[in-house]
This record gives C-alpha cells, sequence and structure tokens, in this order.
C-alpha cells in the first residue's frame, strides 16, 4: 500500500512557480530574506551550529539552510517542492557553499530513514502549509538525537494574526503572495506545544517575531500574538 504523502499539492506548485525568484531579495521571498539572520542567529545562539549534523525541514529555496552551512554546519534540506530545491541548489554551487546538500523527500520518510540522525532539525514557516503539522512535528522529534534541538517557526491564529499576517502582509502591504495564508490552517502556540509534548519535545524558548511596516524592520519580542518562534529538545 502506497503511503500518503504529509503535503498539499496546491501549497507545493505555489511555491514551485516562484520558485526562480527565491534568492532575489526584492521579490515575494522578501520577508523570508530580512528575517533571516534572526532565526539564523537565535538558533546559533542557543546551540553553537558549528560542527552540528543539521536538518532543515522544508526548506525551499535554501535560504536558512545555506545560511546554516555558512555557520560551519554540515545542512541537509529536504523540501517537496522540486523546483525549489533545484534553485537551492543551483545557489549553492554559484555561492560555493560547502557542506549543504539537498534531498527531495518527505520528513516522515527521512523519519524511518535516519531516525536520531541529526544534532539539529529546524522547521520554519512550513507548519502551516501542510494537512497534518502534528506529524511534522513527531517526524522531527524522530530525525533528532536525544538531547538534540528542533526549532519551529509559524503563524499564531487570532483575529490579529489574520489582520497582520494575511490581510496587512498579503492584501494591503503585498508583502507576500495573495493566498499565501489560509486563516484555518495557522496554529495557535499552545497547540504546537502540546504536539511538541506528545512528540517528545521539551519547550526550551519561545520568541515573538514582530514587523513595523513603517521602519520595513523585522525583530524578535516576547509578544507571541502573530508570528512565533519555538525551541525544544528532545528527551533524553
Amino acid at each position: 500500500m502506497r503511503e500518503t504523502v504529509n503535503a498539499d499539492p496546491a501549497e507545493l506548485n505555489k511555491f514551485s512557480e516562484l520558485a526562480h525568484r527565491w534568492w532575489d531579495p526584492e521579490s515575494e521571498f522578501r520577508p523570508l530574506h530580512q528575517i533571516n539572520p534572526l532565526r539564523l542567529d537565535w538558533i546559533h545562539g542557543l546551540c553553537q551550529l558549528s560542527g552540528k549534523r543539521v536538518l532543515d525541514v522544508g526548506c525551499g529555496g535554501g535560504i536558512l539552510a545555506d545560511a546554516m552551512a555558512r555557520k560551519g554546519a554540515d545542512v541537509t534540506g529536504i523540501d517537496l517542492a522540486s523546483k525549489a530545491l533545484r534553485v537551492a541548489e543551483l545557489h549553492a554551487l554559484e555561492a560555493r557553499t560547502a557542506n549543504v546538500r539537498y534531498r527531495e523527500i518527505s520528513v516522515e520518510a527521512l523519519a524511518k530513514e535516519q531516525p536520531a540522525g541529526f544534532d539539529v532539525v529546524s522547521c520554519m514557516e512550513m507548519l502551516e502549509h501542510v494537512p497534518s503539522p502534528a506529524s511534522v512535528v513527531h517526524a522531527c522529534s524522530e530525525l533528532v538525537k536525544p538531547g538534540g534541538w528542533v526549532f519551529f517557526s509559524t503563524i499564531n491564529r487570532n483575529a490579529k494574526a489574520f489582520m497582520l499576517a494575511i490581510v496587512g502582509a498579503e492584501y494591503l502591504l503585498n508583502m507576500l503572495p495573495r493566498g499565501t495564508h489560509e486563516y484555518a490552517r495557522l496554529i495557535r502556540p499552545s497547540e504546537l506545544a502540546a504536539n511538541c509534548r506528545s512528540a517528545g519535545l521539551d519547550i526550551q524558548k519561545t520568541k515573538g517575531l514582530e514587523y513595523n511596516p513603517l521602519t520595513r524592520r523585522y525583530w524578535l519580542s516576547a509578544d507571541t500574538s502573530v508570528n512565533y518562534l519555538l525551541a525544544t529538545r528532545r528527551a533524553t
């Protein structure tokens, strides 16, 4: 019996159509380029990446994966969007980024192939795009070594997040293509925390990600009401 892949074909097509623009810092992916130093420094500050074996789940065009490799990590990026992966591979060649590779495989399939195979797992801006976020969280837990770190980032589900992350970002400010996010798929911190605990992940740190449309500046804060990041560790 063929295994069902935890992915939405419409979501994969959405990002594949934009794949050639991943590394254009003025494109639809500008927000990812702007927040990347923040999330990279946060991850690196909690678990020094140099020498670590790292997995980036839902890596897309490789913006975070490439940056982690440049911090000295040995990085594998996985995604199910073929075009985005080709762009990631091409960028790694052009930029001569060492110690980064990409694979077209689901996180669940990789968890069966390489259980406890990584020191650090990141899954950023991906959970709100899949049919079963809990399945991804469990697979991430299976992939990390006991005591290893797993990082998530996603968007809260409430009226404020709807107004800022969807109406504001997609329809008023045109920061993201319309239809990038669906409100029903957004995830409350309490829901993600419950999934983490169920998967054997202990929550270590939580951060909010804020944006000022006037200064066009992002920063990390204690406010998790819209975008937020979760740092967890696999129980030993």
